[in-house]
């Protein structure tokens, strides 16, 4: 079964407020957390073979972040389409990919990580969902076991994990 890890771009800067929405850069809070949660997958198994990040400036920037943390580099696609992208615009995206590819990491929005990830783990009632539902915040990482990326969204997801940055400190 393959692994789906969807992440939250970190917190992004406020302070230039004439920037356009996609060139916000990290604020010092997310270049902070993001090397946080790097290491937190570095640390696993089941690491990113392929990422799907929104070219947003806040997006490649918490990539680059936690991407200089794990041991191999993944294979990285830049994708417009993943700014501010649906919960279906992201699974159809996923739903293309290879089947033999072990593990994706999609580098996002809200409310599209947030929302993919409550459809995929309707109906659980794990600790970790909970958490989930009370508030995807920030650089927090939602990991799933998937039945194929085919099958993402019509058959069952298993949420694996669910960390936010606080967890990590």
């Amino acid at each position: 079964m393959p692994h789906l890890i969807l992440l939250r771009h970190a917190k992004s800067s406020w302070d230039r407020p004439q920037l356009d929405d996609f060139d916000r850069p990290l604020a010092p809070r997310g270049e902070r957390a993001a090397p946080l949660v790097g290491r937190w997958i570095a640390r696993k198994t089941w690491r990113p073979t392929l990422v799907l990040c929104s070219t947003a400036r806040r997006a490649r920037e918490t990539l680059a972040l936690v991407a200089a943390e794990l041991p191999e580099a993944p294979q990285v696609r830049y994708l417009k389409t993943l700014y501010l992208a649906s919960p279906s615009r992201i699974v159809a995206l996923l739903q293309r990919q290879p089947a033999q590819t072990a593990s994706i990491m999609v580098v996002g929005h809200n409310p599209g990580m947030e929302n993919l990830s409550l459809h995929l783990t309707a109906g659980e009632s794990s600790a970790a969902s909970q958490s989930m539902a009370e508030k995807f915040p920030t650089a927090a990482l939602a990991h799933f076991k998937v039945p194929s990326w085919q099958a993402l969204g019509q058959e069952g997801a298993t949420l694996k994990h669910f960390i936010r940055p606080r967890d990590l400190e």
